[in-house]
């Protein structure tokens, strides 16, 4: 479906992870249904655009691919503050990506907003004889974070479809609960407002004795 057409609702998503986890590769096949084996490495941020299908409502993601180097640090973090929700790519052959997992998500804590959405993908897995990271080692740390966990490959379109819904369906979710809270709020507001124009009650006549 082409980016430039209409759309009910933007969702602004953001990769992060260490440098060579796949995200860029995760991000050509998702939204061009492209893989390349060799990327130009990210420098600062790229974007790419998806509709898709949520809830009745037609999706526009806005999905941006960050650098994982750490200089870039000063450039992506202001991205973090416009993300409405946060994918953390490690790759399952580098114990070392998975262990950054902690820094990235100490960073969605330190720079996003509080209710952006995050879940964390263990990429390339059609090299499943490089594993270095269980697939229950994973999934325990996602557990203690109360994060969903997914493994995928770039390689393969369909095991990138359900993490990126989900991530989505999450953002729509709460951004409904945040109009209908601020809807009801406003509903209350004009109750008290109309109740407080209304004119007092006359004063009760008093009985003499």
């Amino acid at each position: 479906m082409a980016s430039s057409a209409r759309y009910d609702q933007l969702v602004r998503l953001m990769l992060v992870g260490d440098q060579t986890v796949g995200k860029t590769c995760l991000l050509c096949q998702y939204a061009n249904h492209e893989f390349h084996d060799h990327h130009v490495t990210t420098l600062g941020v790229d974007f790419r655009v998806r509709l898709i299908e949520v809830e009745g409502k037609t999706i526009k993601m806005q999905i941006w691919d960050t650098a994982g180097q750490e200089r870039f640090l000063a450039i992506t973090k202001q991205y973090y503050t416009r993300a409405q929700g946060c994918l953390l790519v490690f790759d399952i052959c580098s114990r070392s990506s998975f262990e950054s997992l902690a820094k990235w998500l100490l960073y969605v804590k330190m720079y996003a907003q509080k209710d952006t959405a995050v879940i964390i993908i263990g990429n390339k897995t059609d090299l499943e004889e490089r594993r270095q990271v269980a697939t229950e080692t994973a999934q325990q740390f996602a557990d203690e974070n109360g994060i969903l966990y997914y493994e995928t490959s770039a390689k393969d379109l369909k095991s990138l479809e359900k993490p990126f819904y989900e991530l989505c369906r999450q953002v729509v979710e709460a951004t409904n609960k945040s109009l209908n809270s601020e809807d009801n709020g406003r509903v209350i507001l004009e109750q008290e407002n109309n109740t407080s124009n209304q004119d007092p009650p006359p004063p009760a006549k008093s009985k003499c004795c």
